[in-house]
């Protein structure tokens, strides 16, 4: 592992713990889901809401930064929620903060695209007066803005993330949607993708991908206890290859092991044992 990132160890919510620091950003409610998680695991992410003038008066995750860089020798990676998810201007200010103390990997988690390739969610957007086909564009072009100008050394990427509390999903759906937008308006260096099942689709989105990108295949599971067949693995990357260069191809988990502090139904061990296996899995893929 050449990255190396504390998922998010001291937060109770992946972006709550860092959204609510921000001046002007409130919870109100929750957003339905796609999946039975309100009725299997009683909870559907929380609504964001823009309650006042936005600010950006602090830094949030720089002390965090800092502490995980003096653990490790290797790249520490800072994953921060995308501005997306409360359509703010903010986003770079943290960016800059984290770059002075050091920080010269980032990475957005996005929710709000990965809902848009949900049928379901992307209808439910009408209702609020907004079109889901022009909110990928809207989004880009916010994201775009807080990375605009970034140094040449600061890598940028972005997780496109459909739920991942207690084992659970929130949103379904392949990239097809929003994979134009998704791969040839957003300025990032990298893409993580879910793909460790068939709520993702297939790997077509994928011929999109511009030759100077790379895209890390979420293939195996942080859901689930049990390791996926390397030869499976193998044979999964190489589909993909069909579509994008095998060379600007990764693997990684489909998600962190949790997005909140309750966690996955995996032990500590589990999760060791998943991280080792993506390592072997990728030593074979690539050998």
């Amino acid at each position: 592992m050449q990255s190396i990132t504390d998922g998010e160890f001291r937060r109770a919510w992946f972006h709550l713990d860092f959204l609510e620091q921000l001046d002007g950003v409130a919870v109100t409610g929750n957003i339905a889901a796609s999946s039975d998680a309100a009725d299997t695991v009683h909870m559907t992410p929380p609504r964001l809401a823009v309650a006042g003038k936005l600010g950006h008066t602090h830094d949030i995750q720089v002390a965090d930064y800092a502490y995980l860089a003096s653990l490790t020798q290797r790249t520490p990676k800072v994953s921060i929620p995308s501005p997306t998810m409360v359509h703010f201007r903010g986003g770079r200010a943290e960016l800059d903060a984290l770059y002075r103390a050091g920080c010269r990997y980032v990475q957005m988690d996005h929710t709000n695209l990965a809902y848009l390739c949900d049928p379901v969610m992307r209808e439910g957007a009408r209702p609020r007066g907004d079109d889901p086909n022009q909110l990928p564009h809207a989004y880009a072009e916010l994201i775009n803005s807080v990375v605009a100008g970034r140094p040449d050394d600061l890598t940028v990427c972005i997780h496109l993330c459909r739920g991942n509390y207690r084992s659970t999903w929130f949103a379904a759906g392949g990239y097809e949607p929003v994979a134009e937008v998704l791969f040839n308006e957003l300025d990032v260096d990298a893409f993580f993708l879910k793909y460790d099942d068939e709520r993702s689709g297939d790997f077509a989105p994928l011929r999109f991908v511009p030759a100077d990108r790379t895209v890390v295949l979420g293939l195996v599971t942080s859901k689930r206890p049990e390791l996926e067949p390397i030869d499976e693995l193998a044979a999964r990357v190489s589909e993909a290859a069909n579509y994008v260069d095998l060379a600007q191809l990764c693997l990684s988990p489909q998600c962190g092991f949790a997005s909140t502090v309750e966690g996955n139904a995996l032990t500590e061990d589990e999760q060791w044992r998943k991280l080792a296996h993506v390592v072997r899995a990728a030593e074979v893929i690539w050998s």
